[in-house]
């Protein structure tokens, strides 16, 4: 339970704005979810969305974990906003908009992401699941060493995968960082890690 309460929250902070319905944006499969994207959509909201047909868990995770018990379900900042009456009404009185955080751009995004903890490894997978080599590799590196990190799971968001490339100058994954710095893949942190002990990564 507590590692899929570690997912929910994930998925709640991948965007500032994040809404889990039925169906997707482009195909709601709802009528309830068809109109919170066509409020959302007017506002030009720049948003993610969950597909909560797609899992099973997530959606009845989501339930407890918001004691909220229908869809579909709006996060502001990964706090619940409400379902569609809520966004309804705050449509109306104009809350809404005042409450949606304007585009960030993506690079400051992906700033704000790699700083997010000292240290912040971007993989496949989650550390309890790695879905690659590569990831499992580093994730065991990590734990060996004793250095407190956080992670990123890059098969949740295309749009970090794809920018973290450009932005780092570095077209794989995993990726570590300290301290916002990109220290490198696997064959790096292979190399500098085991005689960087947590206190001199962070000097």
């Amino acid at each position: 339970m507590k590692e899929l309460n570690e997912h929910l929250k994930d998925l709640i902070n991948y965007d500032k704005v994040m809404l889990f319905m039925k169906g997707t944006p482009a195909e709601p499969r709802c009528g309830f979810s068809k109109q919170i994207v066509a409020i959302l959509n007017g506002r030009s909201a720049k948003y993610g969305s969950f597909d909560i047909l797609t899992d099973n868990d997530v959606r009845e995770g989501l339930k407890k974990l918001s004691n909220w018990p229908t869809f579909p379900q709006l996060y502001v900042n990964g706090e619940l906003v409400g379902g569609l009456d809520i966004v309804k009404e705050l449509e109306a009185s104009g809350e809404l908009e005042q409450m949606l955080p304007k585009e960030e751009l993506l690079e400051d995004k992906l700033r704000k992401l790699v700083n997010k903890a000292p240290v912040m490894v971007f993989i496949k997978g989650t550390p309890d699941g790695p879905k690659c080599g590569f990831s499992r590799q580093i994730v065991k590196i990590l734990n060996d060493s004793g250095v407190p990190y956080e992670s990123f799971d890059i098969l949740e968001n295309e749009e970090v995968r794809q920018g973290l490339k450009t932005f780092s100058n570095w077209p794989t994954f995993p990726q570590l960082y300290v301290k916002g710095e990109l220290v490198g893949g696997l064959d790096i942190v292979k190399v500098r890690l085991p005689f960087h002990p947590y206190r001199s990564l962070h000097t």
